[in-house]
């Protein structure tokens, strides 16, 4: 009888002690959104940019192209070789504008006022952030950015929606170096 118990005690201990098996997904999902994102933000791009060059065409500017995916040109360009452009922590105090692609003014700048930005410390869309980089004290420069560097698929949430083109007029009024070296 003893042996008996303890044989199936072994036999249950043996198939009760079996490993868990893995779960399995019950559907295997693929990168199809993240492609099809891809291609919805390619073809807005290409979009945005037919409008700007339509842009760049009726007004005759001597527009530059950025490494960054923007254009611009200069209002009042300083050459000055004695002047730089911001280094990472200077301080810009500068003032600028915001126009829809048609020229409607979204924001003034009466309305923003002067700003003052610690380069690559402070928060700042990425069109202006990158803009800045370009210019020097006392230099003005209209920017032209797609809606991926200015406010993108949120907008600003107030008067700039999702995925707007934008116009920036923007004058450097001071670049103070950064004094923590």
């Amino acid at each position: 009888m003893m042996n008996k118990l303890l044989t199936i005690a072994l036999v249950f201990l043996v198939f009760s002690c079996k490993t868990p098996e893995a779960r399995r997904p019950v559907t295997v999902k693929t990168g199809s959104f993240i492609d099809a994102s891809v291609e919805r933000n390619k073809k807005l791009y290409a979009k945005e940019k037919v409008a700007i060059e339509n842009l760049m065409n009726q007004e005759k500017k001597d527009y530059l192209a950025s490494e960054s995916g923007f254009w611009y040109y200069y209002n009042n360009k300083i050459d000055i070789d004695s002047l730089k452009t911001p280094d990472f922590g200077d301080i810009i105090n500068y003032n600028y504008n915001v126009k829809s692609l048609n020229g409607i003014m979204i924001y003034s700048s009466e309305a923003i006022t002067t700003q003052t930005y610690t380069m690559d410390k402070q928060e700042l869309f990425t069109g202006l952030r990158e803009g800045l980089k370009l210019m020097k004290s006392g230099e003005i420069v209209t920017f032209l950015f797609p809606s991926q560097k200015a406010y993108g698929y949120y907008g600003d949430e107030n008067k700039i929606g999702r995925n707007v083109p934008l116009i920036c007029e923007v004058t450097v009024n001071s670049i103070t170096p950064n004094q923590t070296d």
